[in-house]
C-alpha cells in the first residue's frame, strides 16, 4: 500500500514541476522610467486631440456666424414675399370693386398664389403692372426656398461639429485622466522621485530656453513683433484651450503672438496651417510658423538654429525646444504671415 502511494506521489510531483516550468513568467511592474513615458505619451495624445477639439469650436463658431446672417436673410425674403403677396391682394381688391377681376386672378386667390404662374398659362390676361407683381412674387420666393434650404444644410453641419467637438474634448479628458490613474497606482515616494525628476528636466529646459532667447534678436517686421511676444511667455504653464495671458496651449500662443503683430488667427493649429504664405522647410525663417502632426496637432514659433519656442503639452510650460520632428509628430509645414 505504501509503495502504491509513493509511486502515485512521485507523477504528481513531476506534473507539478512541469506545470511551473511551464507557466508564463509573471510581468514584472513598470520601471518608474517606462511610466514616465506612458504619461508623457498619454499627454501629448491629450494634447492632439484637445487641437482637434479646438478646431471643431472655431469652426463651429464661423458656422454659427454664418447661418446667423442666413437666418436674418431668410426673415427678410420672408417679408418681401408677404409684401408682395398684400400688393397683389390689393389690385385684385380693386379690380373687384370694379368689376373688372379675371379669371386668372380668380384663380390665384382661389390657391396658393405660388402656382398661378403654371396654372394660368400666360400672363396675357393681366395687365403689364400685374404681371411684374407675380414675376417677383415667384422670384422672391423661390430665394426663401434656396436659403430655407441653405439653413436646413448649415443646422446639420453645426450638430456634426457640435458632436465632433464633445468626441474630441472626451478623448483629450480621458487621456489625461489615464496618466493619472498610473500614477495614482505608483507607491508615495516613487510618485514624488518621479515629480522631482520632472521638475528638474522643465527647470533645465526654461534655463536653456530663456538662454535662446536672449541671444535671438534682429528679427524685424511682424514675425519678429510675434517672436519677441513669444519669447516673453517661456515660463507660463499650458492649459488646453488657454490663450493668455499667463496660460497657453500651443495654437492661442501662436494666436496671442501674431495678434501683438497685426495678423488675426484663429484659435487652431490645423486651421492656422491653411493661412499664410507656404515656405519650404530649406527656406523657414525667424518668425515662421512650424505645424506638425497628420492632421496637424501643434504649432510653434521658428525661432531659427534648428530650435522653435511652443507650448509644448498639458503638465510643460512654454519653452524653446528643438524644431525637428515632435515625438511621432513630423514638420509637415512652414508658413509665413
Amino acid at each position: 500500500m505504501r509503495k502504491r502511494m509513493k509511486a502515485a506521489v512521485l507523477p504528481l510531483a513531476a506534473v507539478i514541476a512541469v506545470s511551473l516550468l511551464l507557466a508564463p513568467p509573471s510581468q514584472a511592474a513598470p520601471s518608474l522610467e517606462q511610466v514616465q513615458a506612458q504619461v508623457i505619451r498619454l499627454e501629448e495624445e491629450a494634447t492632439a486631440a484637445a487641437e482637434g477639439a479646438q478646431e471643431a469650436k472655431v469652426r463651429l463658431a464661423s458656422l454659427t456666424r454664418s447661418l446667423a446672417g442666413i437666418q436674418a436673410k431668410a426673415a427678410l425674403q420672408g417679408k418681401t414675399v408677404d409684401a408682395i403677396s398684400k400688393t397683389l391682394g390689393a389690385i385684385a381688391v380693386d379690380q373687384y370693386k370694379s368689376g373688372t377681376i379675371s379669371e386668372s386672378l380668380e384663380l390665384l386667390f382661389s390657391s396658393d398664389p405660388s402656382l398661378y404662374l403654371s396654372a394660368a398659362g400666360s400672363l396675357e390676361a393681366i395687365t403689364r403692372k400685374k404681371g411684374i407683381q407675380l414675376r417677383k412674387f415667384q422670384s422672391a420666393e423661390q430665394q426663401l426656398n434656396a436659403t430655407s434650404l441653405t439653413v436646413s444644410d448649415r443646422l446639420a453641419q453645426v450638430k456634426v461639429l457640435q458632436k465632433r467637438l464633445a468626441e474630441r474634448s472626451a478623448v483629450a479628458t480621458s487621456k489625461l485622466a489615464q496618466a493619472e490613474s498610473l500614477l495614482s497606482k505608483l507607491k508615495k515616494a516613487d510618485r514624488e522621485r518621479l515629480a522631482r525628476l520632472a521638475k528638474e528636466r522643465e527647470d533645465a529646459d526654461q534655463a536653456s530656453s530663456l538662454k535662446a532667447a536672449k541671444g535671438a534678436a534682429g528679427v524685424s517686421g511682424r514675425a519678429g513683433t510675434a517672436l519677441k511676444f513669444a519669447l516673453g511667455q517661456i515660463g507660463d504653464r499650458y492649459v488646453f484651450g488657454a490663450a493668455g495671458m499667463t496660460l497657453w496651449d500651443c495654437s492661442g500662443l501662436t494666436m496671442r503672438a501674431f495678434q501683438r503683430a497685426g495678423v488675426s488667427l484663429p484659435h487652431s493649429s490645423r486651421a492656422q496651417s491653411r493661412m499664410g504664405k507656404g515656405v519650404s522647410y530649406s527656406q523657414k525663417k525667424p518668425g515662421d510658423l512650424l505645424f506638425y502632426g497628420r492632421p496637424v496637432s501643434h504649432v510653434g514659433i521658428y525661432l531659427g538654429n534648428g530650435k522653435m519656442v511652443h507650448a509644448p503639452r498639458s503638465g510643460s510650460r512654454v519653452k524653446v525646444a528643438p524644431s525637428g520632428s515632435l515625438g511621432n509628430k513630423p514638420l509637415v509645414a512652414v508658413r509665413r504671415f
